[in-house]
């Protein structure tokens, strides 16, 4: 982090690089804030190029310590299928004069014996089964996103912090990068994934490439895929 400093303080000194980038730099490191890769390669090239410092042997790739970003957990879908209760209706029997009363009762049991018998001739020819005929099946499914990627907003200004995070099913680490509307890269960074699966980095709205508003695109790939998403950006 000192050296980082002095570098950050020799570059404004002899009026070399962005001076607003460089500022907020400084500013992050006598405050003991976050430094993305991104910042930090800034610095370093350009401390290669006007202060003479001689390029590091390539190493272990590191990422860079930000703050974890607490996804909103997403509640799967859920249908609850209550159970209704029918209530049947009985309306009263209508009454029957006495006189007619045996001739009617006689009827009746005539007529039940007489559908009995058609239902059960029809059942053993046809085949119809008196089970239940439908099956009430769930008609959603609790469907998980493989790999996620987004930022805090949609839009941004020159010089903006970009905040990026995600979650991954795999293991290891995703490769993270940033288009103009011109299909150009302008910022890319390899990322490890946390135990969970879940990712976090910054990102400076500026620099190379970014010379033109529009809309951009940020790209997240963990080997099995890639997926990507879109910003507004204005120079």
């Amino acid at each position: 982090m000192d050296t980082l400093l002095d570098d950050v303080k020799a570059l404004l000194e002899k009026d070399f690089g962005d001076d607003r980038i460089l500022k907020q730099i400084r500013r992050a490191c006598e405050n003991n804030e976050v430094i993305s890769n991104f910042e930090r390669n800034y610095v370093k090239k350009l401390a290669e190029k006007h202060l003479g410092r001689k390029p590091e042997t390539p190493g272990p790739v590191q990422t860079s310590v930000v703050p974890d970003v607490i996804l909103p957990e997403t509640a799967s879908a859920q249908n609850t299928i209550s159970a209704q209760k029918t209530q049947t209706i009985r309306s009263p029997p209508p009454k029957i004069s006495s006189s007619s009363s045996k001739n009617s009762k006689l009827m009746i049991g005539i007529g039940a014996v007489a559908l009995i018998v058609i239902v059960a001739v029809a059942v053993s020819f046809s085949g119809i089964s008196t089970g239940p005929s439908n099956v009430v099946k769930n008609p959603t499914e609790t469907i998980t996103e493989s790999l996620v990627i987004q930022t805090d907003f949609s839009s941004y200004n020159n010089k903006d912090i970009i905040s990026i995070n995600g979650i991954s099913d795999t293991t290891g680490s995703v490769n993270l990068s940033i288009e103009n509307q011109k299909g150009e890269l302008v910022w890319a960074e390899q990322l490890s994934l946390k135990s969970d699966g879940r990712y976090s980095t910054l990102a400076i709205a500026g620099g190379p490439g970014w010379e033109s508003s529009g809309t951009y695109t940020i790209k997240v790939d963990n080997g099995a895929e890639t997926k990507s998403s879109t910003f507004s950006f204005t120079a």
